[in-house]
């Protein structure tokens, strides 16, 4: 009986031993994969959605910008600081500040602003009046206790800096497009995609800048 077992031990261990053996051999001879092309990639996101309501299809599309800042993601030296300041150069060339040279509009309505994160959903009707859904990201006013902390707290954001004319312009291009400041930013470009008005722009500056608003309390 004893010697049973060894001799049952001895054959179930030298199985195990071939199969890990044969296991690694099988592992080396697997032919290597290839890569899958920009291209490729970007055909497989597009059939892995569907057009539906107002949101459609071209928001797959990506900006060069977008593009560069995707390639980064896996090759930072891609990237350059050269290539850098020109993206964000060119994301500044284009803002478009206020018509009548006032940037600050009405704070009740900023606040507003700041909670809606309707608008470009593709649950909502064309034409809904955009959100800025700021507190997703930023702390703001000291009343609203839910918010995320992906962007920096913007609590007494004008009571700290100011309201310069350096300071309401720099303010209105970070809202426009933050990516003239950041090529690889996470904040939506309000103003250069059409997100928010110009009234809306002005707004939220309200909301951050004015002496009466609860940020700056």
């Amino acid at each position: 009986m004893r010697i049973t077992f060894k001799n049952s031990a001895g054959v179930l261990l030298l199985a195990v031993s071939g199969a890990l053996i044969g296991g690694c051999a099988n592992t080396e001879s697997r032919p290597e994969v290839a890569e899958p092309t920009d291209e490729e990639i970007k055909q497989l996101m597009i059939s892995s959605f569907k057009e539906k309501g107002i949101a459609k299809l071209d928001r797959v599309n990506q900006t060069e910008l977008q593009k560069a800042c995707s390639l980064a993601e896996s090759d930072p030296g891609s990237l350059t600081d050269a290539k850098r300041v020109k993206l964000q150069e060119a994301a500044l060339a284009a803002v478009k500040f206020p018509v009548d040279g006032k940037y600050l509009g009405d704070w009740k309505a900023g606040e507003k602003l700041a909670q809606t994160g309707v608008g470009f959903q593709f649950s909502d009707k064309e034409g809904t009046a955009a959100g800025g859904n700021c507190y997703a990201c930023h702390q703001l006013a000291p009343e609203e206790l839910s918010y995320g902390n992906l962007g920096p707290s913007l609590y007494q954001y004008g009571k700290l800096r100011g309201n310069s004319e350096e300071i309401m312009k720099y303010t209105w291009v970070k809202i426009w497009n933050s990516h003239a400041y950041n090529a690889c930013s996470n904040m939506p470009r309000f103003g250069a995609e059409g997100i928010l008005t110009e009234t809306q722009m002005k707004d939220a500056m309200a909301l951050l800048l004015s002496p009466d608003s609860p940020v700056n309390k």
